[in-house]
């Protein structure tokens, strides 16, 4: 479960005529856009001084609840560091009337079921059927009012091991330490925003149960705290519903507001760092206003501009143009009381960093003395309306409507805070640009260069447990007992629409009009399984090249017109399908498909491009070489399906780098002339438009595509898959502090099969955060932050998988207990009544909610259409959940997955990891970590 999460050439000859821009519709205004960016809500204060916030959504029967309060890292006083989060985690442990938060949300039908914490504040959010708001109350209320009873010395160890074990996790990654780093240079220690949200191994080790008592009685009272209800309510309806279960809460302390001052350094500072990482990277980082000072709005579409738009100039000048960079980023990371303003560049191998450093610096000294053009500045608004216009679509989670009505409350004091930001971006000029940009980064700035070298290693000891301290009881108040979840409501999926195109391509559609835009995408039986096995990564190579230049428009003008329509276009591809996604504005929907038809029907291939985006793939292969997880799932797949079938390739799709090296432009093009082409396509819409409409649509940018006269291609299943030879394979990460554990082995059965039962099995097992593997692992040991195991649903042929980072000195540990629970669960010990009635429960509940949003809808129809299943699929899947029983998910786990079949790869310190693996009772083969091709690399980039 998340716990902690960051916020805000001259063309080729046509192959196909290109359809043209319909030149009599123009974007949609910006003016108009805004207007349809609304979130009506009421409001009301509790006695106690809880602020409740209520908007009412009917398009399905949930609700979002979320809580925040105002409390974050910046709160924390020295030598309490990591407080906020370790408490968030503590907060999910129980509290004195309910025994379990997690068990108890998620047998009830709860979705989204997660919490956050970071500088500013802490939030816990889920969406829950609306037959369960009333106990969902309780169980919030519960938490707020009567927690410290059920905080125990056990659980307080238990989650800090998880919390440690989450750093590791984040430390572990490629450029994971530079956190660390910009605060330490951007701060002074004693700033509020001066050290990390994770905090320190010392001071999380040095927590007492005394000082957790503290730290809630302080900080969680309602008075401190933001309540959003959103979906399927009314006010009415919640203020009595919340009085009932919050009003008698009493207030806690009040707090006051802290002073939080914008610092700037004395003068520019310089550092280098060395890590294992495949590419230098270069930072620029100054400290900045907050999201509501009159600045931000103007500084965020300022570094837009430079590189935040998808034809920057920064993307421009230094990845097409001198290509000197293979990547680059520039924003700004907005809290409530200053900011971050960041760019970042990926600097080419072979480039000399300096070279890319000076070329960065021109390019911003460029803009602070020009400032941006205001077409640059319309499409960066027109992007971000959009993209608004789109989140409003979900009522909960991560993002959507609850989300910006709390920020608003908490950070500004109003709900609706989000239209005066809407207003202030939309009323940023190329002047008013200029002038934030020359105000800010006209100061001392920081700059970080992160280098391919090996770490100088830093303090992630383990955490020792030391006696406890004994604390006094806590009086704990008996509540009544928590409300029933009442009836849920049938799920009625909408109803798919057929219709064909002059060229044979079917077409699939479904109506969702909640906001004002459409999904398509355009599907291909093709996926990673259809690259050359003397090629591969044919298919990455060629889609990543796709939109940077057609016959008729430059990468830089699909870019740009992409960012007027406030469309949203991709490529990207699975095992067994080849996709095109487009997100398009309802009113720019046909411009919008002409230029996804363009990029579809006529890449240009040009060489220039070609031999760019070679680079930026080569350099994502060295990336996956350093990270711990892309490497077992480079290294896993051909020793399951063997090296000659087509799934035995590196699961990223990005292939071998020496194919990579030598791949032309006819070789992409072959490529596509194969396998993209209209008698291999579907095409799925689903949004705010009507059959009727789209079809013609559809048939002026596909329908006049013509069927290529050579038989379909079909991708070669026939290699056999080798018998099974479980064993370790240990790959060498000196200095890892945590371990990544691999384990998978091929399953008899095909995606298309109706997996319902072995989809529970493994939920009970490990797919779950209640499942056996993460309680015991996670919620028990403390020995990772969280693993999964799950049923790769492989069209042609299936996979059960399991993957877990663990802390590296309990590697060998992890695998015995993993061996252990395989043992039981496929043997004596099956699933228990209660894992059936939460399972059943929890997956029935939860489907009135599954298709909250279009681009849910979406994906449900494809699986409906691409899977072979009949059109009530899902309406009839919660009577497949109930139908379950015990013998049958076991019978189904037991015949489907043999635990001595299991393949293992673990990437780790081989000198800490390889004499904990004695004793397993399975061969170990280490294998040398793969590298990148330093040549090839260097080759490319001069």
């Amino acid at each position: 479960m998340l716990r902690n999460t960051l916020h805000f050439a001259l063309p080729l000859a046509l192959v196909w005529s290109a359809p043209a821009l319909a030149a009599a519709q123009k974007p949609v205004p910006v003016s108009q856009l805004v207007k349809q960016i609304s979130i009506p809500f009421q409001q009301f204060t509790l006695k106690n001084g809880l602020r409740v916030i209520v908007h009412t959504d009917r398009k399905a029967p949930i609700v979002a609840v979320s809580v925040w309060y105002d409390v974050g890292s910046k709160h924390e006083p020295k030598g309490k560091t990591g407080f906020a989060h370790l408490f968030e985690h503590l907060m999910f442990g129980g509290s004195e009337n309910v025994a379990e938060f997690d068990s108890t949300v998620i047998a009830m039908g709860g979705a989204n079921n997660n919490g956050s914490t970071w500088f500013d504040r802490t939030n816990y959010f889920e969406t829950v059927p609306a037959s369960g708001l009333e106990r969902m109350l309780f169980v919030e209320s519960d938490r707020m009012g009567h927690l410290l009873g059920a905080v125990s010395q056990e659980k307080l160890d238990a989650q800090r091991g998880v919390v440690q074990n989450e750093k590791r996790q984040g430390d572990n990654q490629p450029y994971g330490l530079t956190e660390y780093a910009q605060t330490a240079a951007l701060f002074s220690p004693d700033h509020p925003y001066g050290h990390t949200t994770i905090g320190s191994m010392a001071d999380l080790d040095a927590a007492s149960l005394d000082d957790v008592r503290g730290w809630f009685r302080q900080h969680y009272g309602p008075n401190n705290a933001v309540l959003v209800l959103a979906g399927d309510v009314d006010a009415k309806t919640a203020r009595v519903m919340v009085e009932k279960y919050f009003g008698d809460i009493p207030a806690g302390p009040k707090q006051g507001p802290i002073a939080v001052p914008i610092p700037t350094l004395p003068a520019n500072k310089y550092e280098v760092m060395k890590d294992r990482v495949a590419t230098t990277r270069i930072y620029r980082d100054w400290v900045v206003p907050g999201e509501d000072d009159p600045d931000y709005a103007p500084l965020s579409v300022g570094l837009a501009v430079l590189g935040g738009l998808s034809s920057s100039r920064m993307d421009n000048a230094m990845v097409r143009g001198d290509k000197t960079a293979v990547a680059v980023t520039a924003g700004t990371q907005g809290y409530a009381q200053l900011g971050i303003a960041e760019l970042t560049v990926d600097v080419t191998p072979g480039v000399d960093p300096a070279v890319a450093g000076k070329r960065l610096d021109a390019l911003v000294a460029e803009l602070l003395d020009k400032g941006p053009s205001a077409d640059e500045v319309s499409r960066v608004v027109t992007r971000e309306l959009s993209s608004r216009i789109g989140g409003l679509e979900q009522v909960g989670g991560f993002g959507g409507k609850a989300v910006t009505l709390a920020e608003g409350a908490l950070y500004a004091g109003d709900p609706a805070n989000y239209r005066k930001q809407l207003a202030a971006l939309t009323k940023v000029t190329p002047a008013t640009a200029k002038a934030a940009l020359r105000k800010w980064l006209m100061r001392p700035v920081y700059q970080l260069m992160v280098e391919p070298g090996e770490r100088t290693p830093y303090d992630n000891a383990a955490f020792v447990k030391k006696p406890p301290v004994p604390a006094a009881p806590i009086q704990m108040v008996k509540r009544p007992p928590m409300p029933e979840v009442g009836g849920s409501p049938a799920l009625d999926f909408p109803a798919i629409e057929r219709a064909k195109l002059s060229n044979g391509i079917e077409v699939f559609f479904a109506r969702r009009a909640a906001v004002p835009k459409v999904n398509v995408s355009i599907s291909f039986d093709a996926g990673y399984a259809a690259d050359p096995h003397d090629a591969l990564g044919t298919q990455s190579f060629m889609l990543s090249v796709m939109d940077e230049g057609t016959t008729t428009r430059s990468s830089i003008q699909i870019a740009e017109e992409e960012e007027r329509l406030g469309a949203g276009i991709g490529s990207g591809a699975s095992l067994d399908r080849t996709n095109f996604n487009l997100s398009a504005l309802s009113a720019n929907l046909a411009p919008s498909l002409d230029l996804l038809t363009d990029i579809i029907r006529n890449p240009a291939f040009a060489p220039a491009e070609v031999d760019r985006v070679r680079k930026q793939q080569l350099a994502r292969i060295s990336s996956e070489l350093t990270q711990p997880a892309a490497l077992a799932s480079r290294i896993m797949p051909a020793r399951l399906y063997g090296p000659n079938h087509p799934y035995g390739i590196p699961a990223s799709g990005t292939g071998d780098p020496a194919a990579v090296k030598a791949l032309t432009p006819d070789q992409l093009r072959a490529f596509h002339r194969r396998w993209l082409r209209p008698d291999n396509a579907r095409i799925f819409v689903v949004g705010d438009t009507t059959l009727a409409a789209l079809k013609p649509l559809l048939e002026k940018s596909f329908g006049t595509w013509p069927t290529d006269r050579m038989a379909r291609p079909v991708k070669d299943f026939s290699s056999p898959i080798p018998v099974p030879q479980p064993k370790i394979y240990l790959i060498d990460r000196p200095n890892s502090p945590q371990s990544v554990i691999a384990a998978a082995e091929v399953l008899d059965g095909s995606g298309r099969d109706d997996l319902v039962a072995l989809r529970a099995s493994n939920e009970i097992l490990g797919g779950g955060f209640l499942s056996r593997l993460n309680a015991d692992l996670r919620e028990e040991k403390g020995w990772a932050y969280g693993v999964r195991s799950g049923i790769v649903e492989n069209e042609n042929r299936i996979a059960f998988s399991f993957r877990a980072p663990v802390q590296a000195d309990r590697t060998g540990d992890s695998i015995r207990v993993f061996r252990q629970h395989l043992t039981d669960y496929f043997g004596a010990k099956g699933v228990t009544p209660e894992e059936l009635t939460r399972t059943v429960n929890s997956n029935v509940r939860e489907m009135p909610g599954e298709f909250e949003t279009s681009g849910d809808v979406l994906g449900g129809v494809m699986a409906i259409v691409n899977l072979g299943r009949p059109d009530t699929w899902y309406d009839t899947l919660a009577e497949k959940y109930s139908a379950l029983t015990a013998p049958a998910i076991d019978a189904t786990g037991r015949a489907k997955i043999d635990p001595a079949k299991l393949i293992y790869v673990v990437v780790g310190d081989a000198k800490v990891v390889r004499p904990q693996l004695d004793g397993i009772g399975l061969p170990v083969e280490e294998l040398p970590a793969p590298v990148a091709d330093k040549d090839a690399a260097q080759e490319e980039g001069e």
